[in-house]
Parts: structure tokens; sequence; C-alpha cells
């Protein structure tokens, strides 16, 4: 058995490793994903629509109570929530589609 050979499975045993953790973290949060991801769609449907306008101009009004959490009413909260959502949902596109190809990058 040559170094080089040795050196070869050394390398290859770490990459077995580091991808196990990932795919298996990826899997958790997969799995963490899919569990809310009706609840996500709704929030989304809800920004923006006349249900959301109004609790946000109830809210402007003074009439919902000062101690009620309500980062849902800020115009930047969910938007920027649907921003990285699509974002993330093309980076897996783009995952998946190397993954299917099995190019390097």
């Amino acid at each position: 058995m040559s170094k080089a050979q040795i050196e070869r499975i050394k390398k290859m045993e770490s990459y077995l490793d580091e991808a196990g953790a990932a795919i298996s973290e990826l899997a958790e949060a997969l799995d963490r994903y899919e569990k809310i991801q009706n609840k996500y769609y709704k929030l989304e449907n809800y920004y923006g629509s006349t249900k959301w306008i109004d609790d946000f101009e109830a809210d402007e009004a003074g009439k919902l109570p000062a101690d009620l959490k309500r980062g849902v009413l800020s115009e930047d909260a969910v938007y920027d929530l649907i921003t990285d959502h699509s974002a993330l949902m093309a980076r897996l596109q783009r995952a998946v589609l190397r993954s299917i190809e099995k190019k390097e990058f």
C-alpha cells in the first residue's frame, strides 16, 4: 500500500464523515420545514390580504393591546421572510439540479 493510497483513503473517509453529517443535518432541517410549510403559505397568503390590512389599520389606530406581539404587522418582517424563502427555494433547486447532474462546483 502506497503513501498516496493511504492519503486518498483518509481524504475520502473525511468526505464520508463530513457529507454524512451535512446530509443528516439537512434532513432534520427539511423535516422541520415540512412540518411548518402549510403555516408558512398561510402566512404568505395573509400578508397583504384584506385581513392583514384590517389588522394593520387596527394596530395603527391603537386598537390592539399594547402587549400583543405583532411583528407580523410590520411591513418588513413578513416580506423579508418571503424573500428569504424564495431565495432558499431557488438555492435548493440549484443544489438538486447539480446533484442530479453530478456536477462538481
